[in-house]
């Protein structure tokens, strides 16, 4: 510290004395309810620094508690996530058997109101690589009693024909296939010409006069003039009529009865014994053969031997 000058040292000892003053006079006056001056001041001068340290600490405290509060959360809203995730996965497997047990109850259904066909059910265990192509492969074979050229069905209409088999397998021609036809007829005019496969969706009903009336929305069932189907199963439904100009023919857009794209399981026909479709209307009415609760629906067996000179 520099030295006070002798010209301000009076000035530097009156300061001091004030201050002295100032101090012994804080001490001894009292404020309200006897509180001290000096105190007053004192508290008034600590105040600050006080809420500002406490402030601090109370900032920290928070932020800390929040930090480890949302760190929580985090954890359970990852926890629930997983859980809703396995509960998704969950529900489509509960749901894929669902519909499996309806598909497998309408494919019993259907079987036990036709005894007097002999049939077998099959799985649709894969399709052709080949784009071109409409083929889709079952897991029966000859072990079960298939032989080439046997139909196959759903309960909503016909699917194709047995192509070629092997011991386990069978490769099964669809409808819709370029190389695929199957006898048919108009259901309302009896009017009889081959449908043939276009291999897209639709299929092509040939040889109907134009003098014929078709109508849109008609009905397209098997003639059994092709001695693979019995007569009268569903085959599709007319989407529209038009004439040809380059012949006396109609060109007859059909729409299969049959889902094609997504086949799961079909029928195969062990016999060419007719089918009474209008046996299987009434019985649409009766109570679906549903599973037993608890037990994984499965296809089911063989359901009756065909006769040694079936067709």
């Amino acid at each position: 510290m520099p030295p006070i000058s002798s010209r301000h040292r009076p000035l530097a000892l009156l300061a001091v004395v004030m201050a002295a003053q100032i101090l012994l006079l804080a001490v001894q006056i009292k404020r309200e309810r006897q509180v001290r001056l000096i105190r007053v001041w004192a508290v008034e001068l600590i105040s600050p620094f006080q809420r500002a340290a406490s402030w601090t600490v109370l900032g920290a405290e928070h932020g800390w508690g929040g930090y480890i509060g949302l760190r929580q959360a985090q954890r359970e809203n990852e926890a629930m996530r997983a859980d809703l995730d396995r509960l998704k996965v969950r529900n489509a497997e509960l749901e894929g058997k669902a519909k499996e047990a309806d598909r497998l109850a309408a494919l019993l259904n259907f079987r036990t109101g036709h005894p007097e066909a002999p049939m077998l059910a099959a799985a649709v265990i894969g399709g052709s690589p080949d784009a071109g192509s409409q083929v889709v492969y079952i897991n029966r074979g000859s072990r079960d009693g298939l032989r080439r050229d046997m139909g196959v069905i759903t309960p909503d209409g016909v699917v194709g024909k047995i192509l070629a088999v092997y011991p386990d397998t069978s490769q099964v021609l669809l409808i819709s296939d370029r190389e695929s036809g199957v006898g048919a007829l108009l259901a309302d005019t009896r009017t009889q010409g081959p449908v043939k496969g276009s291999g897209e969706p639709l299929l092509s009903l040939e040889y109907i006069s134009v003098d014929d009336k078709v109508a849109a929305g008609e009905a397209v069932l098997t003639s059994g003039q092709d001695r693979i189907f019995p007569k009268d199963l569903p085959v599709g439904t007319v989407v529209d009529a038009v004439p040809d100009r380059k012949s006396p023919f109609m060109k007859i857009r059909v729409r299969p009865a049959a889902h094609l794209d997504r086949l799961e399981e079909v029928l195969v026909l062990q016999t060419r014994q007719d089918v009474n479709m209008k046996r299987e209307a009434e019985n649409a009415a009766a109570p679906a053969i549903s599973p037993t609760a608890g037990e994984t629906p499965a296809v089911p067996a063989t359901v009756a031997k065909a006769p040694s000179n079936a067709r």
